[in-house]
């Protein structure tokens, strides 16, 4: 069976992430395997280039006549769209090519659809798509809320590479770095981070840095300046290697106003670096309370103080989350286990078209 994946673009997010792993890791003898997306940073990640068709941003009917191509010459059965986009791509295909193509959609994030009318989103679910993969199971209720078939939604969680997040220890240093890395937008409420790093503004040592970049930037650093906390909170722009910039935190935080399962948990539980998480969307699947993490019920920078001070003084349980975090994702959460569902996703229905 040939299966052909699909993502809008290869910028720097959670979806294209995914997708990048999809494609350097899926193997399977009874399955063959092609990929398309629009382009960006991750580009230089792509492996089969041989199987691999780049889009056009915008160039929606060029883009379909360029895959209705690659469906016919490769006997394509089964499209996995990464986006909401791409299941009307897939939708469209399956029309181009009048063939019983199978069509599966990991669902990601809350779609424009939905926040329009999540009726309209739930009859375009329930009529085209043979399988929905939510990311959480927060997710998945969310969905059934909303109208969704129970019996063609499944959870399966994102998963880290545990060969890339390597678990350290933490070595005792006078300096203890705070960090979060988030693309500098509205929804990840950065300026909620720098509110908290104002609130600690009197603890010795302690440094706030921020990874990521993104349209928010500008007005982040004229709060840092506004604040009087530049010697206090670093800028770095756009990170490139991920788990070496978790691993020089000592704590990381999550302040989202929304969120459904962001990699940046677990890539922190698996680092071996405590994070201290807003409670949204699924990530109380991952983060156990007190066990593995600490979450906090609502953006109240008094909560988040009181966490960080915890950690900063008691090098005990700043090591037991670390351990029992990283525990956590080997058994729940890696790259493999995700891997595997996907494929018998496919293998499942591989008698069937």
């Amino acid at each position: 069976m040939n299966v052909l994946l699909l993502t809008d673009k290869l910028s720097f997010g959670g979806a294209e992430i995914y997708f990048c792993k999809l494609e350097n890791h899926l193997e399977h003898p009874d399955l063959k395997f092609f990929y398309a997306a629009g382009p960006g940073d991750l580009q230089n990640r792509i492996q089969h280039l041989d199987r691999y068709v780049q889009l056009k941003r915008e160039k929606h009917y060029e883009n379909l006549l360029r895959l209705k191509k690659v469906v016919k010459l490769n006997g394509i059965s089964l499209i996995h769209a990464n986006s909401l986009r791409m299941v009307l791509y897939g939708i469209a295909l399956k029309m181009m090519t009048r063939k019983p193509i199978k069509l599966l959609y990991t669902k990601h994030n809350i779609t424009w659809l939905e926040l329009k009318s999540r009726r309209i989103f739930s009859t375009l679910m329930n009529g085209f798509v043979d399988r929905i993969i939510t990311v959480s199971n927060f997710e998945k209720k969310s969905l059934l809320e909303s109208g969704v078939r129970k019996e063609i939604i499944k959870t399966i969680y994102n998963g880290v590479d545990l060969e890339q997040f390597i678990f350290r220890e933490k070595k005792e240093d006078q300096d203890f770095n705070v960090g979060v890395l988030a693309r500098l937008s509205k929804e990840k409420n950065l300026e909620f981070f720098i509110e908290i790093a104002r609130k600690c503004k009197g603890m010795k040592n302690v440094n706030f840095i921020i990874g990521g970049d993104g349209p928010e930037r500008n007005k982040l650093e004229n709060l840092i300046q506004r604040y009087g906390l530049s010697g206090k909170v670093k800028m770095l722009g756009s990170i490139k290697n991920p788990e070496k910039f978790i691993e020089d935190m000592d704590i990381m935080l999550l302040t989202s106003n929304r969120e459904v399962f962001p990699m940046v948990v677990l890539e922190s539980m698996a680092v071996g670096t405590p994070i201290i998480s807003i409670d949204r969307g699924g990530i109380s699947e991952a983060l156990l309370e007190g066990q593995t993490g600490y979450l906090v019920s609502e953006h109240s920078t008094d909560a988040f103080y009181e966490k960080i001070l915890t950690l900063f003084g008691d090098s005990m349980k700043h090591r037991e989350l670390s351990i029992k975090a990283r525990r956590r994702v080997e058994e729940e959460f890696s790259l493999k286990k995700m891997v595997d569902e996907t494929l018998q996703e496919y293998l499942e229905r591989k008698d069937f078209v």
